[in-house]
């Protein structure tokens, strides 16, 4: 699908505010309802408005500590990948989890309600997890910036 510039208005308002209505959201982009919510689905239908979330602040819930933890796994060990991708999808600690290059082989988001929590999980689960080599975990401090938008990448000079 060719975006245009109405295209890219509707995404940032909807990367702004998901539950904008489209009464609104038809204002804010200068078309009328029904033109708008066309548009909308044709996004959606094209999968580049892949779904609509809630954001929910871990600290407002208890989870205090976040960490970025990267992992490093032993390649002689039997099915390796699927093993550890398998107890990645248990673990409710895991808040992201994706695959790199470099040294490690997973870097993960985990969030605990403190540090006992969190030594509980690296300990008890991660570190015995089968193919698991070594494990090197950063704290963060704070965030800088989250939930950035893509559109500034389509606008930007090639």
């Amino acid at each position: 699908m060719q975006l245009d510039k109405t295209d890219l208005k509707i995404l940032a308002e909807l990367s702004r505010d998901g539950r904008i209505s489209n009464q609104d959201l038809a204002a804010q982009v200068a078309l009328s309802p029904s033109s708008c919510l066309r548009r909308v689905r044709l996004l959606e239908e094209d999968g580049i408005v892949s779904g609509y979330r809630c954001e929910i602040d871990p600290k407002r819930l208890g989870l205090e500590v976040e960490a970025l933890v990267q992992v490093s796994m032993r390649q002689d060990v039997d099915q390796w990948h699927e093993r550890f991708v398998e107890s990645v999808l248990s673990w409710p600690e895991v808040i992201a989890a994706t695959i790199v290059t470099g040294q490690a082989n997973y870097i993960l988001t985990v969030r605990a309600r403190d540090l006992t929590h969190y030594s509980e999980f690296i300990v008890n689960r991660l570190y015995k997890t089968p193919g698991v080599m070594s494990i090197n975990s950063n704290m963060v401090l704070g965030t800088v910036k989250s939930g950035g938008s893509l559109l500034g990448l389509l606008e930007s000079p090639r």
